[in-house]
């Protein structure tokens, strides 16, 4: 009987603690996620919504709240969640150990319809803030924002006067002044596969080199812009070889280095303080805490301005050409059915390296590429572009034909869809020694929409073989039909005229250049970039 009893207890104890240790806890609302990451006590994904991160048991109450923003179609879960390539974002986890309180908003793009645009998205922005400077007694937050999220705060901060509410802004990895990757998307040859996938959507195209000169224009002279403290930061690792964001990184490594959507120049700011680059990070994981907030917490513990200059004793900086160097040849349009299309471009000279990349809108897709000896390569690598904050045509299919030991001549590339409907963009990145390059603002008045095509000093270009065949289009793509002019000014210079256009704004440009060099190859080349022009 004594055995039973004492059994019996055994086994009521046993009970009582798996019910302790099961039941809800006062002490924190925190929920442990696998891999020991830490996610916000409740969540909603309707645009406007805002919500608190759980207060540390640590909690600094001299130090700012951390408002997060993010970037083109992410959402709260993009500092809590699932990464593209680096495992669950623990970013609000290292913001809570360090005792800050945290808040999350959620902009337009978290309602998974596409990208809204940074004065869209700003607005709302703006109100929110608002809200959650009330909620601390009108205490100022300090912002982490990454990629879009740094136009999408600007354009709160200064456009919609919500700077009292705020004192500093790190961006990580923002496209201050654009990507040449928002111009490809909205280009005249990406215009048939952007429009299969929904993938222009005003996010996209406000990124556009011109949309973000005439973005900058407007902020950097604005007395708002100098209300606040700015840092800025960003990564040049392209990301994992042969993804997505690895692709992307390639075709922009011809304006310089990258994250794999933006180049490390656009992410910096006139009057900001740059803190660092880092080959080590990409798009994707610099906004990952384990990777950078150790080295940005020390400039969250205060939200002082103090030291930022003024507008008048730091102008805005006056609109530049600018120099962009093109060696890659560009195609795009529909595929029919069961039929061979052909895109061909040529060598000048053998070279080390090329990777031709095509976009499609579905994976059943083949793919060849032909040797000008007419070896014929049909081996791709294929992967899908995720419709998160670190790809390029989100949703497409991306086919990579990567060759060694190029030979020189004429080389085509095959494709043929067994879809009903279906479209591409090729793009093909040749390491040639003879680029191309392009001088041209990001903003111009009518009266002085020009742009410059110059060859490098060594080039063995035949420049008066070379043609032009130039397509200038509006931010619906529709091409304008007076292209303008383009006139030799000497032997390795031509000078362009852009077209009237019928009322101020972005405008995509696109020539495909075509010639012979000294040997008697055919050379060929795609330029391709946005200007805002101002009537």
């Amino acid at each position: 009987m004594k055995r039973m009893l004492y059994q019996m207890i055994i086994v009521i104890l046993l009970f009582s603690s798996f019910l302790f240790m099961n039941s809800p806890t006062k002490t924190s609302a925190v929920e442990i996620q696998p891999y020991g990451k830490l996610k916000p006590p409740s969540e909603s994904f309707t645009p406007g919504d805002w919500f608190l991160g759980s207060t540390p048991p640590n909690y600094n109450s001299t130090r700012p709240p951390i408002v997060f923003v993010q970037g083109k179609n992410g959402s709260s879960t993009s500092w809590y969640g699932e990464t593209e390539y680096h495992g669950i974002n623990d970013m609000y986890t290292k913001a809570y150990e360090a005792g800050y309180q945290t808040v999350f908003v959620q902009l337009y793009d978290a309602a998974g319809n596409g990208s809204s645009s940074q004065y869209k998205n700003g607005r709302l922005l703006a109100t929110k803030l608002a809200q959650i400077s009330a909620h601390f007694g009108g205490k100022k937050v300090n912002i982490i924002a990454h990629s879009k999220g740094g136009p999408d705060t600007q354009a709160a901060l200064v456009t919609y006067g919500a700077h009292p509410y705020v004192g500093r802004v790190i961006t990580l990895a923002s496209p201050h002044h654009g990507s040449n990757l928002a111009d490809l998307a909205n280009s005249w040859y990406a215009g048939w596969l952007a429009s299969f996938l929904g993938a222009n959507d005003e996010g996209t195209a406000s990124l556009q080199i011109g949309e973000m000169a005439e973005f900058r224009s407007v902020i950097d002279n604005h007395a708002n812009s100098r209300k606040n403290k700015y840092y800025t930061l960003t990564g040049t690792n392209q990301g994992p070889a042969l993804s997505a964001l690895s692709i992307g990184g390639l075709y922009l490594s011809s304006y310089g280095s990258n994250d794999g959507l933006v180049n490390d120049w656009s992410s910096k700011l006139p009057y900001g303080t740059h803190l660092f680059t880092d080959s080590k990070y990409d798009h994707d994981n610099i906004r990952t805490g384990s990777a950078v907030f150790s080295r940005i917490e020390p400039y969250l513990r205060s939200s002082s301005t103090a030291g930022v200059a003024s507008l008048s004793e730091q102008p805005a900086e006056e609109e530049e050409n600018i120099s962009t160097t093109h060696n890659q040849i560009i195609h795009g349009g529909s595929l029919e059915t069961n039929k061979w299309i052909e895109q061909s471009f040529s060598l000048n000279e053998a070279t080390a390296d090329g990777e031709v990349t095509i976009y499609t809108a579905t994976a059943d897709v083949e793919t060849e590429m032909i040797s000008p000896s007419g070896i014929v390569y049909s081996q791709s690598h294929v992967s899908q572009a995720s419709k998160g904050e670190t790809s390029f045509l989100g949703g497409a299919y991306v086919h990579t034909l990567k060759q060694s030991n190029m030979e020189a001549g004429n080389w085509v590339i095959r494709m043929k869809t067994n879809a009903k409907k279906d479209a591409y963009l090729l793009t093909a990145k040749i390491d040639d020694k003879e680029p191309l390059i392009l001088e041209m603002p990001g903003k111009v008045k009518q009266k002085d929409a020009q742009f410059v095509l110059k060859s490098t000093a060594k080039s063995s270009l035949v420049t008066d073989l070379l043609t032009f065949d130039i397509h200038l289009t509006n931010e619906h793509g529709a091409d304008i039909k007076n292209t303008g002019s383009i006139s030799k000014f000497n032997s390795d210079t031509y000078f362009g005229d852009l077209p009237d256009v019928p009322e101020s704004g972005i405008y995509n440009l696109t020539i495909d250049v075509k010639g012979k060099n000294t040997t008697g190859h055919a050379v060929n080349r795609t330029i391709v970039r946005s200007i805002y022009i101002e009537k």
